[in-house]
């Protein structure tokens, strides 16, 4: 089974060539060099150029790179996308509402001449994006771009006039929506920052929690939260030893002629034996 680790997706300001070196050495599975929000108005030329120093330099390793350019509403978006002559794995675009904002990304994109295994990921963090999701992930297609969707829980709080902490039940629908909308899609599901840097302990319960949703991984803002969102999003050394007991249990009913098995007197259809292989391919991809 194929697995992209997306554990912990770290964003970096593309314009700290200090902080982009370190992130060569962590042990993140994504990377976001940042041109957006991290970059200051009249940074904005600036950090193209270093987006194109980082990605010709390479080093980056097994980690997946991403560079989030400017929103498609912006007046910076044309000059973002048409300033790449070295390609990163992905482009992430923010503030995605629509079926037709995935569309224009993906124009954008093919107009400057982006290499076709260049993916592109969307921030959902409008209250129209949660509306719109099914329409917006029915234009992940069969040899369309689109491959991940991020949780844009900041600017969500700040829409539905929320205050974001550890406590997320009043998002718990929006949150929902995105998982939802990503595994219709067939799309990796991307959890949103936590933004208290000194709060390790709520950290790690909040991407506990995120895990238990569904969640792929989590965008992160600090090095120090790495670890912590590896062991969330990673499969624990039980669940990991309970999947290789089914996936032998189904072996051994399929060799026998059976459709179904039973392990520790529970039922194993073939959902489970799937959801195992699933576990024990995450397992070795991460180890």
């Amino acid at each position: 089974m194929d697995y992209q680790p997306r554990r912990s997706v770290l964003f970096m300001p593309v314009t700290n060539a200090r902080a982009a070196e370190k992130a060569r050495s962590l042990p993140c599975d994504s990377i976001i060099l940042d041109m957006e929000d991290a970059v200051a108005v009249g940074e904005k030329a600036a950090a193209r150029n270093a987006a194109q120093d980082e990605i010709k330099k390479g080093g980056f390793g097994a980690r997946e790179l991403i560079i989030r350019i400017n929103g498609l509403d912006s007046e910076w978006a044309e000059d973002d996308a048409a300033s790449f002559k070295h390609w990163p794995d992905a482009i992430l675009i923010p503030k995605i509402s629509t079926a037709d904002d995935v569309i224009a990304a993906e124009a954008l994109l093919a107009k400057n001449g982006a290499p076709d295994h260049v993916r592109l990921w969307v921030m959902i963090e409008t209250p129209l994006a949660i509306l719109n999701i099914a329409a917006i992930v029915a234009e992940a297609g069969e040899g369309r771009r689109l491959a991940a969707l991020v949780a844009g829980t900041n600017d969500l709080a700040k829409e539905l006039g929320l205050a974001l902490g550890e406590d997320r039940s009043a998002m718990r629908t929006a949150l929902q929506m995105v998982l939802l909308g990503a595994r219709a899609g067939g799309l990796a599901a991307i959890d949103g920052v936590y933004n208290d840097l000194q709060d390790g302990d709520g950290f790690a319960r909040q991407c506990a929690e995120g895990a238990r949703f569904g969640f792929d991984g989590k965008t992160l803002l600090h090095p120090g939260q790495i670890d912590a969102a590896n062991t969330a999003f990673s499969p624990s050394t039980d669940q990991v030893a309970h999947a290789r007991r089914v996936v032998k249990k189904w072996a051994e009913a399929e060799a026998a002629g059976k459709g179904v098995a039973t392990l520790d007197g529970k039922m194993i259809e073939a959902l489970h034996m799937e959801q195992a292989r699933a576990i024990i391919a995450i397992a070795e991809k991460t180890a």
